[in-house]
């Protein structure tokens, strides 16, 4: 289903997506709780699904729109790029690990 938000790759485009809960992630740096924001049925402008769900971080922009309520249909802007799933800490052992996993 990401296949064709993959192919926008780099590019900064408008979509919009159906709020449909919020979440927690374990912060990077302090190891508390972040906020996150699960949207679903993400499309372009045109209409055109891009992918079936996104989980975003509840920035700024985001809380600017509270409350959000199961169903709210968000516009947003954004640069589509890579990540790569899964924790990659400073610890060398976990690295080296996950080096020969793949």
């Amino acid at each position: 289903m990401r296949r064709t938000l993959g192919k926008l790759n780099g590019e900064r485009k408008t979509f919009c997506g159906t709020f449909e809960r919020s979440g927690t992630k374990p912060s990077y740096r302090s190891g508390l709780a972040t906020i996150t924001i699960l949207l679903k049925d993400i499309r372009d402008v045109e209409g055109n699904v891009v992918c079936d769900h996104l989980w975003f971080n509840y920035t700024k922009g985001f809380q600017a729109l509270f409350p959000l309520k199961n169903g709210d249909v968000i516009q947003f802007d954004a640069r589509v790029t890579t990540y790569t799933k899964g924790y990659f800490g400073h610890k060398e052992e976990i690295q080296i690990e996950k080096a020969f996993a793949e």
